[in-house]
């Protein structure tokens, strides 16, 4: 059991906005901590994004390979993308597996809400468990360079803990989906 906690809310006083690029802004936020005192908090505002765990039997997920630019390095990752204005997250997994992919799915199931960046933004990921995905060919993004490949889950598991999975909403979910199996199988 946890204990009881203090409230340690902090409270909006005001906010600037310091950049605004094509889907992130950066903020300077003025709030009130809970002693009463005053701080400035810095932080990026996101429109959230969805992760893909689409398989195409029981133990068979779909991945991509592709380059990151602001890490410089080239990654393992589940289907994502970016959640567009006025879209539901269901709708932007739907659409991202399809465009990136190539594959389709009748079953899809949300999993759960990861925060991955509760220092500095805002942003939140849904997970998305997509079953007996079919292939259709994809529609990828003009300027989108990925590779498309098959693993399974404990393939896949066995990589995040040699350290080869490293970005964190592939390896959380992977962890998360080989530990809870009995809730979506």
């Amino acid at each position: 059991m946890l204990p009881t906690f203090p409230d340690l809310t902090e409270h909006h006083i005001e906010t600037e906005q310091v950049v605004e690029g094509k889907f992130i802004r950066m903020h300077t936020d003025r709030v009130r901590l809970p002693d009463g005192s005053e701080s400035h908090r810095e932080y990026v505002q996101h429109p959230g994004a969805v992760v893909i765990a689409a398989f195409l039997d029981i133990d068979t997920l779909v991945f991509e390979h592709q380059y990151r630019y602001p890490v410089g390095k080239h990654f393992l990752e589940l289907p994502a993308g970016k959640i567009d204005a006025g879209e539901a997250p269901l709708e932007t997994a739907r659409r991202e597996l399809l465009e990136e992919t190539g594959y389709v799915s009748e079953s899809w199931q949300h999993a759960l809400t990861m925060h991955p960046t509760i220092g500095y933004a805002n942003e939140h990921i849904e997970l998305y468990i997509a079953k007996d995905v079919k292939f259709v060919g994809h529609q990828r993004d003009e300027g989108e360079f990925l590779e498309v490949f098959t693993m399974s889950l404990s393939d896949a598991v066995a990589r995040v803990g040699c350290g080869e999975i490293t970005d964190t909403k592939t390896a959380f979910s992977l962890l998360w989906l080989d530990r809870f199996r009995d809730r979506w199988m």
